[in-house]
């Protein structure tokens, strides 16, 4: 049932959100919800509505596999539901759905990556479930690839052990059709450290919701996020940091291109700073890019604090053009306008996307960028 306490007085904040593992616990999407006011709900009515194919999704793995380990978990693992519990209709459709979860443990004390790749999900509606599995110390950098077609809403919980350090990345390059919605749940124990990267480039609706709660004391989050709309395509992302332990820390910084009649951008960040977060740290940013006319992007920063003794907090947004000086720059020195304009677009993407720390995938996606550049005049 939906945890909550009985009230007339709608949601007005992250935090008061109800929760439920069972779909019709929530109300049928209509796209007046707080949480879904600039998502096309139409489009997701088969993952809201219908059945769904609960199957673990085919997965492929690469990369060093000491201290790592992939394999199949019952629904009643203690450990399923660790990291957090749906908190809209779309989440509880997935977790009700799912048969087995997918289970990634690293143990490695010495820095390691490990590639997922999944691009067998297919076209038919499903739903999936992934626990990541943190021990206490370990490191590594995790990265989960996504390509191929896809009608898929998931939830991904990370668990991160006292002083362990995650370095989690997700690419979506779904297919144009594709519609993916994916909630992303990250727990941390003391001295713990994640750092959570969204590269979102392809599909026709992506909309993901990465979540960190701050647990233990001293633990600290960086959550970024680099994405690029064309034509028709809605990318969505609802970040929400929880500090409740003392002394923790977060950044958020996500950056944003757009060009194209219909391109469509949504940026929400929540940061909540709990009565017992003491010395707390916490900004949030994000940064949109238009390049040509018809393209949107919506931005919402929110914050709540419920403590004065904090070190400091703060967010901003902007939504904008060229830079003309930028542009006067490189063109003064002989560039041509139009590479100029790819030069500038690439290095606003490259803040976000130069923090993966795996060089053959930082040059992969900088490819991937300017092959949208070049799909499109970005004058």
């Amino acid at each position: 049932m939906i945890e909550t306490e009985p009230s007339f007085i709608p949601v007005q904040t992250r935090s008061e959100r109800p929760k439920s593992t069972i779909r019709d616990d929530f109300a049928a999407l209509t796209g007046r919800e707080a949480a879904f006011k600039y998502t096309p709900v139409a489009e997701l009515s088969a993952l809201s509505d219908g059945p769904l194919d609960g199957a673990p999704l085919p997965i492929r793995v690469s990369g060093d596999a000491v201290g790592f380990a992939a394999s199949l978990i019952e629904r009643t693992d203690e450990r399923i539901g660790g990291a957090g519990l749906p908190e809209d209709r779309l989440s509880a459709a997935a977790w009700q759905a799912f048969d087995k979860a997918q289970l990634l443990s690293i143990t490695g004390e010495d820095a390691q990556t490990v590639t997922v790749v999944r691009d067998s999900a297919g076209a038919a509606p499903r739903a999936a479930h992934t626990v990541i599995e943190v021990a206490p110390n370990a490191r590594a950098t995790l990265v989960i690839e996504n390509s191929g077609d896809a009608q898929l809403t998931e939830n991904v919980e990370v668990l991160v052990g006292d002083g362990a350090h995650l370095t989690l990345v997700t690419v979506q390059q779904w297919a144009d059709s594709a519609r993916h919605v994916a909630s992303h749940f990250v727990r941390a124990g003391r001295d713990a450290t994640i750092t959570h990267i969204v590269v979102t480039l392809g599909g026709a609706l992506v909309r993901l919701n990465p979540s960190a709660h701050l647990v233990g004391d001293g633990s600290s989050a960086q959550l970024l996020g680099a994405y690029f709309a064309d034509a028709g395509q809605h990318l969505e992302h609802q970040v929400y940091v929880f500090h409740e332990g003392p002394h923790t820390t977060s950044r958020v910084t996500y950056k944003g291109a757009l060009q194209g009649k219909d391109a469509h951008t949504v940026w929400i960040g929540d940061v909540l700073i709990g009565p017992k977060a003491v010395g707390t740290d916490s900004y949030e940013q994000n940064r949109n890019l238009v390049l040509t006319e018809g393209a949107r992007a919506d931005s919402v920063p929110n914050l709540e604090i419920e403590t004065g003794d904090i070190i400091g907090a703060g967010h901003a947004s902007a939504t904008g053009r060229f830079d003309d000086e930028q542009l006067f720059y490189l063109e003064s020195r002989g560039i041509p306008e139009e590479e100029a304009r790819r030069l500038v677009v690439r290095g606003f993407l490259a803040e976000i996307v130069q923090q993966i720390g795996v060089p053959e995938l930082e040059e992969r996606l900088t490819s991937a960028i300017e092959a949208e550049l070049s799909e499109a005049s970005v004058a």
